[in-house]
């Protein structure tokens, strides 16, 4: 009974402190340029009016459909036009997609190991000290897309093949309203290898596969249809297929794909430590008998291979367009791992003995800001510092002797108090240290202050995505690019590198973040 107890209050504990390791801080940072993008595609849907075609300074955004922009644009005006704001929903999503991953593995895993899989996924570095915290689409997008893998698997192997196609590309045009042709790419690969695999590869030919396609078509013709009526389409589908092909051979030449093809497999278990070092598990002579063991497993390494290969062919490859294959591999992972614990192989005790050490040494990291000068105007600073040390060495302490609890679970509750302190004093001295916050504060000021003038930017002047959000932001008004017929009356945004023999009045001036520049605001003479 006391076990029983002591483990409820292990999951209590580490799904509470999910929400003060994901929202602490959220908000301190600047955007980088992919959020201000998103964040400024969804303000001037809502300052327009025009939630149809997207657009970036009043002309038409073209790299991505809206679906994510819609629903920033639903949270702003509920939640203020933030930072937090902006990154709170993607938060929303890796809840979703944490609870997703429990829910529909529990079932073929067990409750413990999809806990442990899905607890995984939301502490992997990459994700819990970067992804957590932007507002991108990545998540909400491999949340969609990981669904769609099971919900592929579970129809396939009850020959439920009408359920499986039309939920499969319901899901599959929801993914493509948020990112476009990634989403036919993944459904395409793992409906044809796992088909292919079972030998059902007739099922590529039915009925229910056709109007499985068709859904697709209506579900993503229905919104083209609408975007048809206010801006054709030439260039829509042109651009969308540019931004898929861009990190690739086509774009990078031969020699780095070589070179990238060596490198990926180091770069990608660097960024999903710990978790990707159970990778080590794999490395048996029966590995393959295991792997056929196992449905799920047998499913989600086949998928996981094919997948993975077109990113490990193309050279400009980020993490985050991975994160739907993260507990795809994670369950392959912890299946291993449960292997080598129930054998106590000796590679399962220098895993767990190894980890202890680093643990302990980690335990002791939020000492230092005691010591800094950085960190000294930290609130309540002693507390904290003192607070963090004595649960994170409360924790390694329980991951010693785990009893009969998996010491993997210590590790995640180790990682989300640690996020903690990251949140306390990482990110704000960042903030403290960073040109972006110049850029931020700069731009959101020359907004406010010229609020009821009329401002636009100057001819080719090459606005970046960060000052184009504040600036739009502090007017509360989209701000158009203008080429010609220009007033002396109107306030422009200059680059005064660009336009060295221009004649104006300058006003005020805003910093911009890559090359650390000066961008100048002011009257035409």
């Amino acid at each position: 009974m006391w076990k029983r107890i002591a483990d409820n209050w292990l999951y209590i504990l580490m799904l509470a402190l999910l929400v003060p390791a994901s929202i602490i801080n959220l908000g301190v940072l600047t955007f980088i340029d992919d959020e201000a993008i998103r964040a400024l595609v969804a303000l001037e849907m809502d300052l327009s009016g025009n939630w149809i075609t997207p657009t970036l300074h009043g002309a038409y955004y073209y790299n991505k459909p809206p679906l994510f922009n819609w629903l920033l644009a639903l949270f702003f005006p509920l939640l203020d036009y933030t930072e937090f704001t902006s990154r709170f929903v993607n938060v929303l999503c890796l809840w979703g997609f944490t609870i997703t991953i429990f829910g529909l593995l529990r079932k073929e895993t067990g409750k413990p190991q999809a806990l442990l899989i899905a607890l995984a996924t939301f502490t992997c570095g990459r994700i819990l000290f970067w992804d957590a915290m932007l507002g991108l689409i990545d998540i909400c997008f491999s949340w969609v897309v990981f669904t769609n893998f099971y919900l592929i698997f579970f129809y396939a192997r009850r020959e439920k093949y009408w359920m499986l196609f039309l939920l499969s590309y319901a899901l599959t045009a929801v993914a493509f309203l948020l990112k476009g042709l990634p989403a036919v790419v993944f459904q395409g690969i793992t409906l044809l290898s796992y088909l292919l695999y079972q030998r059902q590869w007739r099922q590529l030919f039915s009925a229910a596969h056709v109007m499985g396609g068709l859904l697709f078509l209506l579900l993503i013709g229905i919104y083209y249809f609408a975007y048809n009526q206010i801006n054709p389409l030439e260039t829509v589908f042109k651009t969308l297929f540019t931004e898929s092909t861009k990190r690739t051979v086509v774009r990078f030449g031969m020699g780095e794909t070589i070179r990238h093809f060596f490198t990926f497999p180091f770069e990608m278990l660097y960024h999903f430590v710990p978790w990707s070092l159970f990778s080590f598990f794999l490395w048996r002579k029966d590995v393959l008998a295991l792997i056929r063991r196992q449905p799920l497993v047998l499913y989600f390494s086949l998928i996981f291979l094919a997948n993975i290969l077109i990113y490990w062919t193309s050279p400009e490859v980020y993490p985050r367009y991975l994160i739907m294959l993260v507990p795809v591999y994670f369950t392959v992972l912890f299946y291993f791992e449960g292997i080598h614990r129930e054998n106590n192989t000796r590679l399962y005790r220098i895993f767990v003995q190894a980890f202890g050490v680093i643990l302990f040494l980690l335990a002791l990291v939020f000492l230092v800001p005691l010591f800094l000068e950085r960190t000294r105007q930290t609130d309540y600073l002693v507390i904290k510092s003192a607070g963090l040390t004595v649960a994170l060495v409360g924790t390694w302490l329980g991951y010693r002797k785990p009893g009969q609890t998996s010491p993997w679970l210590y590790l995640v509750l180790f990682l989300l108090i640690f996020r903690i302190g990251f949140n306390w004093f990482v990110l704000p001295d960042r903030n403290a240290n960073d040109f972006g916050d110049l850029c931020r504060s700069s731009s959101l000021e020359v907004g406010q202050r010229y609020r009821d003038k009329p401002l636009f930017v100057f001819k080719e002047t090459a606005m970046q995505p960060t000052n184009s959000y504040y600036l739009t932001r502090g007017r509360m008004a989209i701000i158009p690019i203008k080429t010609d017929q220009f007033s002396p009356d109107e306030l422009y945004i200059i680059d005064p590198l660009l336009y060295p023999d221009l004649d104006y009045e300058k006003v005020a001036e805003i910093k911009v973040r890559h090359g650390k520049l000066t961008y100048d605001v002011g009257y035409l003479k």
